[in-house]
């Protein structure tokens, strides 16, 4: 069997290295066929390693030197080439690992990426994409904050990579694939979403383009993919993750009040623990920087073991699956309608 190897910035995030083995020990029993090169002080993560028996096959890169969450992505470029982040990212240079995942600083874990991969050939710029949840499923979104300001190129470019994305990671076969607008008439939005649009409507041997979709349909569940620039997706993505955290803390709130609300929890006990499973920020877990020379899955921070290895999932299936050969063979063939 054929070993997968990823890579683990094993100091990076809230509750790093602790999390960082917990979490690889249980994507292990989900992927057996994982190999773990973990990037940080071999005397704080030996003791915990050797603890999980499962990681036996691990390696260790030993470095002192880590990325801080607070760390601007200016300064780690002078002084973070040694440190756990640049080292684990630097494996899939050398072909050391297929994949690698991190929960460590955003702004430097792009830099980084970018710096030492560089973007695919007919890439103008990486986009950050991830999924949540939808009525019917999950939703590919991206990008979610890289770019502020994108063109009609950047929208073209990142529906073919959220296709792929969507293909590799969600499972389905012919994502339908949607860009975001303020309307869903020809005729509403700014100039190069339209430009795009066109475009997208002319590939339609290799893209299964749907059109415009509004705000308040991206939970609809009736595409798999939604592409927008980063300046929208941003707060798109933190207003759905603010209104998700109202909704839950004030059902929690109202079924404390009484004993009748109380009664009616433990009556809807088994749906409501259904609504949760499903809308669990961990199971989501795992945005990846596409259009890069390799496959780069940034963690949430504070997330715990369970989010962990669903992250470590999403760079396992990018990397089984050949995600950046596939999207390649797309990007030759639309190569004339960049223009």
């Amino acid at each position: 069997m054929k070993k997968i190897k990823i890579s683990l910035d094993a100091m990076g995030g809230d509750h790093a290295p602790e999390i960082v083995v917990e979490g690889a020990a249980e994507a292990k029993v989900r992927y057996p066929d994982i190999e773990f090169i973990f990037f940080g002080n071999k005397k704080i993560l030996y003791p915990l390693i050797d603890s999980k028996h499962n990681l036996s096959d691990s390696k260790i890169v030993h470095t002192m030197e880590f990325i801080k969450p607070n760390d601007k992505p200016s300064n780690v470029i002078r002084r973070g080439a040694n440190t756990s982040m640049a080292l684990a990212i630097k494996s899939l240079l050398k072909n050391q690992s297929s994949a690698m995942v991190s929960a460590g600083n955003t702004g430097a874990l792009m830099v980084f990426s970018k710096l030492f991969l560089k973007t695919i050939s007919g890439i103008n710029r990486p986009a950050i994409a991830a999924c949540f949840p939808t009525k019917l499923g999950e939703v590919c979104m991206l990008d979610l904050g890289a770019n502020i300001e994108c063109d009609k190129n950047n929208l073209i470019q990142f529906a073919l990579m959220g296709q792929a994305f969507a293909k590799i990671v969600i499972g389905i076969k012919s994502p339908k694939v949607s860009l975001l607008n303020i309307g869903e008439e020809e005729i509403k939005g700014l100039s190069y979403i339209q430009e795009a649009s066109e475009t997208l409507k002319n590939l339609s041997k290799i893209i299964n383009y749907c059109g415009y979709v509004e705000g308040d349909r991206i939970t609809d569940g009736l595409v798999d993919v939604i592409v927008t620039d980063g300046f929208t997706g941003n707060i798109a993505l933190k207003t759905a993750e603010g209104t998700a955290s109202f909704f839950t803390n004030s059902l929690k709130e109202s079924l404390k009040k009484s004993i009748f609300s109380k009664l009616g929890y433990f009556l809807a006990k088994k749906s409501l623990e259904g609504f949760r499973a499903h809308m669990d920020p961990r199971k989501y877990n795992g945005a990846v920087f596409l259009g890069l020379n390799g496959v780069v899955v940034k963690s949430h921070g504070g997330t715990d073991s369970f989010g962990f290895a669903n992250a470590i999932g999403v760079a396992y299936d990018m990397a089984k699956y050949n995600f950046i050969e596939d999207l390649k063979k797309k990007l030759s063939i639309t190569t004339k309608y960049l223009i």
